[in-house]
C-alpha cells in the first residue's frame, strides 16, 4: 500500500514554516502554506514574501498562503510548525482526517508536560505521527545551503514515504523510529542554547561554553534516557547537532535572549517582541518540573530558570554551578 503525498500543506507562516514551505516547493510543487497573520498571507500571495519573519528572500510562486485552517482539508500531508505551546489548539481546528502530520516544533506543553508527538495523539489521534528536528537554521534552509536532518516515525513505512517526498539536494533526511528522542533533544537543546547566550553576554569565555554544551548535553542525555529515548538519536543531528548548531550563534533565538539576559536585561524586555519565539522560554520551567518528576538531575536548566523568573543573577548561578559537589565524568 502507498501513502498519498502529492499535495502538502504547511501550518504555521513564521520563519521555519516560510522556509518548510519554499523547501517543498523547489521541485516544483504546489504548497499551501497557513499563516495566522493576515498581513503575512497577503504578502506571500501578492508579492511572494514574508517580510515579518523571513523578509528579503523572495519566495517560490508555487507557494500560496490562507487564514482559513479549514483550506488544508484538500492536503495529503501536514507540516505542523506553529510554536510548541499553540500545537494543540491548532490542530483541534483543523478538519478532520488521517493525514501523516510532520511535527516541527521543539518544546514540550506546559500543564501537562506532554511531549508534541503526546499532543498531537490527543488532538489528532487518527494521523500517523512524524517528528522533524535537527540543526535547521530557517533562513539557510531556505536558500537551499545543505542541511541534514532527522525524520522520525514509529511507523517506518510512512517515515520513508516523507523522507522521500521531502528530500531536495540540499535537504537530506535520515530516517528514525525513535520519536520520542528526536523530540526531547530539540526541547532541551532550546534551553541549553539559553545558557550558553548567557556565557557570552556575561563574557565568561571559550573554555566555559565548550563546559556548558558537554555538560548540557550529558543532561539531556540523562533526561532522554529516562523518558525512554535512544542514546544515538540523542547523539544525532536532532540532539547534538541542533545542541551545537543553536549554542554558538545569534542567528538562534534562545541564544540571543541567553546572551541578553547575559549582559544584564531583564526577561521580561527581551521576549517582549511577539514577532519571534525563543522556544526555550516556555519549555525551561516544564522541562525542569518534568526532569523532577523523572528524577534527573538537571542544574543547568535549573540555573536558566532562575534566570528567566529573575531570580537569581549570572554571578549567582555560575558560583553555584562551580560550587557543586565534585562528580565522576558521564554521571
Amino acid at each position: 500500500m502507498t501513502v498519498k503525498l502529492e499535495k502538502l500543506g504547511v501550518v504555521g507562516g513564521g520563519a521555519w514554516g516560510t522556509a518548510m514551505a519554499q523547501v517543498i516547493a523547489s521541485d516544483g510543487s504546489d504548497v499551501l502554506l497557513w499563516a495566522r497573520e493576515p498581513e503575512v498571507v497577503a504578502a506571500v500571495n501578492d508579492s511572494h514574501t514574508n517580510p515579518i519573519f523571513l523578509p528579503i528572500l523572495p519566495l517560490s510562486e508555487r507557494i500560496r498562503a490562507t487564514g482559513a485552517l479549514a483550506d488544508l482539508a484538500s492536503c495529503d500531508a501536514l507540516v505542523v510548525v506553529v510554536p510548541a505551546q499553540f500545537v494543540r489548539s491548532v490542530l483541534a481546528e483543523l478538519p478532520p482526517s488521517d493525514r501523516p502530520l510532520v511535527l516541527c516544533a521543539k518544546g514540550i506543553e506546559a500543564g501537562t508536560r506532554q511531549l508534541m508527538s503526546e499532543v498531537a495523539a490527543e488532538a489528532a489521534p487518527a494521523s500517523p505521527i512524524a517528528v522533524l528536528s535537527g540543526p535547521t537554521f530557517a533562513h539557510e534552509v531556505a536558500v537551499g545551503r545543505p542541511t541534514a536532518i532527522t525524520l522520525a516515525c514509529a511507523d517506518e513505512r510512512v517515515g520513508l514515504a516523507l523522507a522521500e517526498r521531502l528530500r531536495r539536494p540540499g535537504f537530506r533526511p535520515y530516517l528514525s523510529q525513535d520519536v520520542i528522542g528526536a523530540e526531547i533533544g530539540g526541547a532541551v537543546k532550546n534551553v541549553l542554547a539559553i545558557a550558553c547566550g548567557v556565557v557570552e553576554g556575561a563574557g565568561l569565555g571559550q573554555n566555559a561554553r565548550a563546559a556548558l554544551i558537554s555538560r548540557g548535553f550529558a543532561e539531556m542525555t540523562r533526561f532522554g534516557m529516562a523518558r525512554g529515548a535512544q542514546s544515538e538519536t540523542l547523539a544525532g543531528l536532532s540532539g547534538l547537532g541542533d545542541l551545537v548548531l543553536t549554542c554558538s550563534s545569534t542567528s538562534s533565538r534562545n541564544f540571543s535572549l541567553g546572551k541578553g539576559l547575559g549582559e544584564g536585561l531583564p526577561a521580561t524586555e527581551l521576549l517582549r517582541d511577539r514577532r519571534t519565539v525563543a522556544e526555550g522560554a516556555a519549555t525551561a520551567p516544564v522541562l525542569a518540573e518534568a526532569a523532577r518528576v523523572c528524577g534527573v538531575d538537571m542544574p543547568i536548566v535549573d540555573a536558566v530558570c532562575a534566570l528567566l523568573a529573575g531570580q537569581a543573577t549570572v554571578d549567582d548561578v555560575v558560583t553555584a554551578l562551580l560550587a557543586r559537589p565534585l562528580k565522576r565524568e558521564g554521571k
